[in-house]
């Protein structure tokens, strides 16, 4: 079959019909057909020749085209495609390395197997423009929600009519037992679209918790112009939601604005949800605040946050107790993910129950490290003393403070507690060194005896040894494994010592070995100056008064910018890592 001039417009009505059906560019199907033609040609003439084929845009005309190149002498290794400098002198006026030959040739006459062979060449690029147009459209529309047509059902996963493409549905991302047929209008949300070796896939979701905060949006106008604004959204799809919002104007109430006239708002949505029932709640910046609306309906009589930890607990009334926790724990669920804390719900019992135990063991331990009765020693942990480092090095005026200390009782108080804390340092020093501690930990500023004795027992051993522990494998942490949070024990948690202070510990004795330049740190602790530092784990004392060993010296603040967070044995980011030794 030869290009006539009959059937030259054919190939751009061709094109151009071609560009209509697919809704691509109509340059992409011409360019697709010169590919063709130019490998129809080779497989006419020789595939070692290098034949292009341009359409002219107007007429519709092909012209075929052999192109040679210009190369050097010792350089020729197809003798189709590549000429030498001397053989393009009787070609060129001036020929130079990198210069093209071009010489027209006739038509192929292409057969029956040379025409399908084009006309596959021709869908496989139609094809590919189809996906990348496919790809382009939907990128950007990922986070919102889209109406599509169910078109079929493939183990359990609903395959639906997007438009110009399909999506997939799969079965996880359903609510609850959600059951479609063929031509039924659905509303999802888009979770995902990515490329793939068989084209774009688009990922449908209705159980993503954005899927609710996007029909808020579509139902409420105030969040649509940001008056309002949702600020957390957690679900248990089908059952029950939570969601947080807050109103940048005074004179819109955001929870009210969300239910609408009559519920009319909130019905809306809930009516997508298949029923799942929607608890509206006025977000604030106060964690506490925000905990106690979060656990509606349920009071809160008391909140304790450890925000080192991220734990927060909640002190409930007896009869309150199930209620906060909610059916299957879902109540206590949902404000968990809601805030993003760990949440443990107790009742006023077992609370007043626990602090008993707190009190009973610290007063204990003053009996029998000071030697004195049970009454100066409720007293002492009455007044928030917790341990012998307080008393032994805490102002004398703040022992004389308390209702019946005297200035001799207050000094043989601090006199028997350093006497205390210097025989319990001298017997672990000893047993340090027993374990084989080296004397470069004992010279090493921030590190007492008792914490070298359990470094040691743990096989830390050297200063080198210190220095490559872990930030979190000293004072510990947690770990989010399985959407479970995980505590990992620190060597030195036991001491008190937070996450910073083990950072600022650990780059000081690299720096003390010449494993970090100081230097280094300095742009580290510029941008520490300027950024808020992060607060510190609170101790719940009865007394409320701070305590800080004043043996132990205050790291600079800068060096806390360096991460450290890899175990010294093994490399595990955690100790709960499967790999981790």
């Amino acid at each position: 079959m030869a290009i006539t001039s009959a059937n030259q417009l054919e190939l751009l009505q061709t094109a151009e019909a071609v560009a209509r059906e697919k809704m691509i560019d109509p340059e992409l199907v011409v360019q697709a057909m010169e590919e063709s033609l130019g490998r129809a040609a080779k497989s006419r003439y020789g595939a070692e020749m290098d034949i292009r084929v341009a359409i002219d845009r107007k007429t519709g005309r092909a012209r075929f085209t052999r192109v040679r190149t210009v190369v050097e002498d010792d350089a020729v290794e197809n003798y189709q495609a590549q000429v030498t400098v001397a053989q393009a002198k009787g070609l060129l006026d001036d020929p130079k390395v990198g210069d093209e030959i071009r010489d027209e040739i006739p038509p192929v006459d292409m057969g029956r197997i040379d025409a399908q062979s084009a006309k596959q060449v021709i869908l496989q690029k139609v094809r590919e423009a189809e996906r990348d147009r496919q790809y382009e459209e939907f990128k950007d529309r990922v986070g919102t929600i889209i109406n599509g047509v169910v078109k079929r059902e493939e183990y359990g996963n609903i395959i639906v009519d997007v438009g110009r493409g399909e999506a997939i549905l799969r079965r996880n991302e359903k609510i609850g037992r959600e059951s479609y047929r063929p031509n039924d209008r659905i509303r999802c949300y888009i979770k995902d679209v990515r490329r793939e070796a068989r084209g774009p896939q688009i990922f449908l979701s209705r159980t993503d918790p954005q899927f609710m905060a996007e029909l808020f949006k579509m139902e409420v106008p105030e969040i649509y112009d940001n008056i309002i604004e949702i600020k957390a959204v957690a679900r248990d799809p089908g059952s029950r939601a939570k969601i947080a919002v807050i109103s940048y104007d005074n004179s819109i109430d955001p929870v009210g604005a969300c239910v609408g006239m009559r519920g009319s708002r909130v019905q809306a949505v809930v009516n997508e949800l298949q029923g799942e029932k929607i608890d509206i709640i006025p977000w604030n910046q106060d964690q506490a605040t925000f905990l106690v609306n979060a656990l509606q309906p349920a009071e809160v009589s008391k909140v304790v946050i450890d925000e080192d930890a991220g734990r927060i607990e909640v002190v409930v009334p007896d009869e309150q107790l199930s209620l906060a926790i909610g059916r299957r724990g879902q109540n206590v669920r949902l404000a968990s993910q809601l805030t993003g804390l760990d949440i443990d719900i107790m009742t006023e019992a077992d609370e007043s129950e626990r602090r008993q135990a707190e009190f009973t063991l610290r007063t204990n331990l003053f009996v029998e490290a000071l030697d004195v009765d049970e009454v100066l020693a409720q007293l002492l942990v009455a007044e928030g003393f917790t341990s012998l480092e307080e008393v032994a090095y805490v102002d004398l005026d703040e022992l004389l403070s308390i209702d019946g200390f005297d200035q001799s009782t207050a000094e043989e108080l601090q006199a028997r507690a350093r006497d205390r804390l210097e025989e319990t340092n001298r017997k672990a020093a000893e047993h340090a060194r027993e374990l084989g501690a080296d004397d470069s930990l004992f010279a090493f500023e921030g590190l007492t005896p008792q914490m070298i004795e359990a470094l040691a027992m743990d096989d830390v051993k050297t200063l080198e040894d210190f220095a490559t522990c872990a930030d979190w494998e000293l004072a510990g942490g947690w770990t989010t494994v399985n959407g479970q949070r995980v505590k990992d024990e620190g060597l030195l948690e036991k001491f008190d010592m937070s996450l910073e202070e083990a950072q600022n510990l650990v780059m000081t004795a690299r720096v003390m070995l010449g494993w970090v330049d100081p230097a280094d740190l300095a742009s580290d602790e510029a941008e520490a100056a300027e950024e808020q530092t992060p607060p510190k784990r609170q101790r719940h004392k009865v007394g409320g008064r701070p305590s800080h060993d004043p043996r132990r010296p205050r790291q600079e603040p800068g060096r806390s910018r360096t991460p450290v967070h890899q175990h010294r044995r093994c490399g595990a980011k955690t100790r709960s890592d499967p790999l981790c030794c």
